[in-house]
């Protein structure tokens, strides 16, 4: 997330300050996830000097168009003879493998972006690959593809590798990324391939991840190589070359073209576009998953990915759309701020839509809210005019903490407040991801809002197992403490006792 101011006060006494003025702080706080504490930090930093933060060129897997295919990315150089090809065996050997073949683009100096889809894949099946870069095959990786109909899936929030620059760690020394070393980077890399670990060894059953945007922190313009460390920070993780990873592009991730050539993204609309891509969107078993960059602020242009998406594939039973702005949060830093700037546009769209969850991140904070739908009155547009200020229709300029922005965003109804699950339930429940990495946090806004239900900030890395199948919906969070996990929101569960939208 943007930080817009420091704290010049303890947080309380600011709080108060801001109360007082009609508005609020914003900044990320003192407390981040210190890799240097852990026992294996040293040999991190070797490994990391050596080998990740100048390996550009890891593969990343993501969803395909539906359970039955797979999409691959990685870059190669440029000084070979570009061979975007997939070898897919059932064997570890890769004997009797089948060969898969793509295309190429430019991308940042000296590489190219390879992408390719295997499609034909079946469920509860361990797959192996290979990947070439420039006539060379890549030492040999697997997947593992689960139950198509009844799954699980790994929700994070903002892993936003170099988050953590400007902080101090136990060993003394202050964190930065401007550097080729990139010690920011290199903390939150460690973290993140830590919680991935740890959520995999609880729970490796999961399918897939979902990432609701912020993958890295430093947000260059154009082909700028600066956030190609950061990058391979992300791609590092012992568990993505064997995971797909379904990632929404956030406001760190939105201006910088390399976004989309790591990621090869399903059902690319063209829609909702910045310098990093657009909507998308797929469908995996029971379920149909359509993602918005809402960095752009044109919504007209997202409902028509989200009306593609709907007539593409219109009898799932799940709707779910993941965003990267929490129009629905209960972080200080956006959540009555510009990360609300959209939410009398979308939250329509959620109900025309029939969506029944939305995943959102930005707001490196918890919280669940109660089942939610648009009040149906007419409420003005805002577009994002810059950190500290909203514009509207007319293009008038004023600050978030302007009364009429406030009192239009109240566009919402309350349908469901049951605490537990709801069956066959009408509305939108809104899900707000803290970070999965713990490189930045942010306070909890001082009053939580009527539309919560569970809130939370205990200054841990966290992440969320979805599972899910024709007739239930079920969400558990958890946090990471000293390597151990632990709840922090009861398993919430939306039933259907239809199986089918037809």
């Amino acid at each position: 997330m943007k930080s817009r101011k420091n704290y010049a006060a303890a947080f309380i006494l600011a709080a108060i300050t801001a109360v007082l003025a009609g508005g609020y702080v914003y900044a990320a706080t003192e407390h981040f996830s210190d890799s240097t504490m852990d026992q294996a930090w040293d040999a991190w930093t070797q490994k990391w000097e050596t080998q990740v933060s100048r390996d550009y060129e890891k593969i990343a897997l993501t969803p395909g168009e539906d359970e039955t295919k797979l999409n691959f990315a990685w870059y190669s150089k440029t000084d070979g003879t570009a061979t975007p090809k997939i070898e897919i065996s059932k064997r570890s050997d890769m004997g009797q493998s089948v060969t898969f073949e793509g295309s190429t683009v430019p991308a940042i100096d000296g590489y190219l972006s390879n992408r390719v889809t295997a499609d034909s894949l079946t469920e509860n099946t361990t797959y192996y690959y290979r990947y070439y870069r420039n006539g060379a095959p890549s030492d040999t990786a697997s997947f593992k593809t689960h139950n198509f109909n009844s799954y699980s899936m790994l929700y994070v929030g903002d892993p936003q590798i170099g988050a953590s620059k400007g902080q101090s760690t136990s060993r003394g020394d202050k964190l930065e990324n401007k550097s080729k070393l990139n010690t920011a980077a290199r903390n939150d890399a460690f973290s993140w391939n830590k919680t991935l670990n740890t959520a995999m060894n609880e729970n490796p059953d999961i399918s897939f991840i979902l990432s609701a945007g912020d993958q890295i922190n430093k947000n260059v313009n154009g082909k700028d190589p600066g956030n190609e460390i950061e990058y391979a920070g992300f791609l590092n993780a012992d568990w993505i070359k064997s995971l797909p990873v379904s990632t929404t592009i956030g406001n760190h991730d939105s201006t910088n073209e390399s976004y989309s050539y790591h990621f090869n993204n399903p059902n690319d609309t063209q829609l909702g576009k910045t310098t990093a891509g657009g909507d998308y969107f797929y469908k995996y078993g029971p379920a149909l998953y359509v993602v918005l960059n809402t960095n752009n602020y044109n919504c007209a242009e997202h409902e028509q990915a989200m009306r593609q998406a709907v007539e593409t594939y219109p009898y799932t039973n799940w709707r779910i759309v993941m965003i990267h702005q929490d129009i629905y949060g209960s972080g200080l830093d956006h959540s009555d701020s510009d990360g609300i700037v959209l939410r009398t546009q979308l939250t329509p769209l959620m109900d025309k839509y029939d969506v029944d969850v939305v995943l959102q991140g930005h707001d490196h904070t918890y919280s669940r809210s109660y089942l939610l739908k648009s009040d149906s009155k007419t409420h003005s547009n805002y577009n994002f005019h810059d950190w500290d200020n909203v514009s509207d229709e007319a293009g008038n300029v004023f600050p978030y903490s302007d009364a009429s922005y406030q009192a239009q965003n109240n566009c919402y109804t309350i349908a469901n407040t049951m605490s537990g699950g709801v069956t066959n339930g009408d509305g939108t429940l809104y899900m707000e991801a803290n970070s999965a990495t713990g490189s930045k946090y942010y306070e909890l806004i001082p009053g939580k809002q009527d539309y919560i239900a569970v809130r939370n900030q205990n200054w841990n890395p966290t992440y969320s197992v979805i599972r899910i199948n024709s007739n239930t919906f079920a969400i558990d969070t958890y946090e990471i403490a000293d390597g151990k996990t632990r709840k922090i929101d009861d398993t919430y569960e939306l039933k259907k006792t239809s199986a089918s939208r037809r």
